[in-house]
């Protein structure tokens, strides 16, 4: 949000006179502002011609932050104000299918999701970032890293990671997901009555304390998601296979996850991807569940900040 400052009606030349000095002395005294660097958006253009929506909030380090599943980069409002004010440029943008970006048909892989981060770093052009993503962008962050290189990232944070390692059963991963099952919830849950999925599940995405109206935002913000970005990016999320790639992630990384994450079981996402980054570190929110970056969203902020400033 812009300040405007508001002149007094005794004008600059008044102001002048009660100091002592001329209007033309004033006029010369007053220093002047800084440049304000110029910035492109809102949308960037990805490789394959589709629009994607950002927001690039305040000055300092930057930090990007990329959406949960279903969800635009609304959802991080509660961190990027915060942030913006304390010294970090923070830059959300809306994955393609969600928000205010384009709804292609196609594009849902993990590889031109990867390349559409891409699109964003490079046409803002930055560097040392700070990543942060939140479920299936787990699963962004490490694609982009293991196929865009880590030239532009300083260290990496996963929120309530959902992708990582790897979600489908396999005879090697044996605690997946069944294929049939996640299937059928595509089918016969989300294009039968997404709505309804919704309100049968909005409990353990949040606390008891969690106001309606809360809820209510979170809800009207997925029901504008495209069905088709909800279905393909469902089966991106459950069906690729990270583990080669995680522990070629150079850098220091940062895990938030709750113990009460009902959406990816901390002992089946957050503590697993962990262990398979070299320099990762995790942190347990005790009673948190999978929608902690607003049920303990303080505490998220305040974590943020550290480790991007470290």
């Amino acid at each position: 949000m812009e300040r405007r400052t508001v002149l007094k009606t005794v004008g600059i030349a008044g102001a002048a006179l009660v100091a002592g000095t001329s209007p033309s002395q004033a006029s010369q005294t007053r220093s002047t502002p800084a440049p304000v660097p110029q910035r492109r958006g809102p949308y960037v253009e990805t490789r394959d011609g589709q629009q994607l929506f950002f927001k690039d909030w305040g000055t300092g380090a930057p930090a990007v932050f990329l959406a949960a599943w279903a969800l635009p980069s609304d959802m991080w409002d509660y961190q990027t104000v915060p942030l913006s004010e304390q010294g970090l440029r923070c830059v959300a943008y809306d994955r393609r299918g969600h928000g205010r970006s384009s709804q292609p048909g196609a594009g849902y892989d993990y590889d031109t999701l990867a390349d559409d981060l891409a699109t964003v770093l490079d046409a803002l052009d930055l560097r040392d970032v700070t990543l942060v993503g939140m479920s299936m962008a787990g699963g962004e962050m490490v694609r982009y890293l293991t196929r865009h290189g880590q030239h532009r990232i300083a260290r990496v944070v996963f929120v309530s990671t959902d992708a990582t390692p790897f979600r489908l059963r396999t005879a090697d991963n044996p605690s997946g997901i069944p294929a049939e099952q996640a299937e059928f919830f595509r089918r016969h849950l989300l294009l039968k009555d997404y709505p309804n999925w919704m309100e049968e599940n909005r409990q353990p995405f949040f606390v008891p304390e969690t106001s309606r109206q809360m809820q209510e935002w979170v809800r009207g913000m997925m029901l504008r998601t495209s069905m088709k970005a909800l279905i393909e990016c469902n089966r991106s999320l459950i069906s690729t296979d990270f583990r080669a790639e995680l522990p070629k992630i150079a850098l220091p990384t940062l895990l938030i996850h709750g113990d009460k994450d009902v959406s990816a079981p901390l002992d089946v996402t957050g503590r697993p991807t962990a262990k398979l980054i070299p320099r990762a570190r995790l942190e347990v929110y005790e009673g948190a569940p999978h929608g902690l970056f607003l049920t303990h969203m303080d505490r998220l902020t305040r974590d943020l900040l550290t480790f991007a400033k470290s």
